[in-house]
């Protein structure tokens, strides 16, 4: 999967590092991104987003979705409307907050 994925994962390394996350963080939302890539590239560049936002955060190393949105050129809603169901998928808990 990362070979077929190599645009991607450097899209999201590129968002890390705009990000200054750690590498937990960066292994974290790797692996989330790679558990659950969309089939259609046009919902490529939210599931990175949505992805980073959700590694950073489970690695306590938290940004906010406006600063990863900006980080990834996506709009903020299409972290909101991704990053719960990416946890749920990978077998996490969303916080309820």
């Amino acid at each position: 999967d990362e070979l077929d994925q190599r645009q991607w994962l450097e899209t999201l390394d590129s968002v890390a590092d705009a990000l200054d996350l750690d590498a937990e963080a960066r292994t974290t939302a790797k692996d989330l991104f790679l558990s659950a890539v969309p089939a259609d590239e046009r919902s490529k560049p939210a599931a990175v987003a949505a992805s980073v936002y959700a590694g950073a955060l489970i690695a306590g190393d938290q940004r906010s979705q406006t600063a990863v949105a900006d980080a990834a050129d996506v709009s903020r809603l299409a972290i909101q409307q991704r990053w719960k169901d990416l946890l749920d998928e990978a077998g996490f808990e969303p916080p309820t907050w």
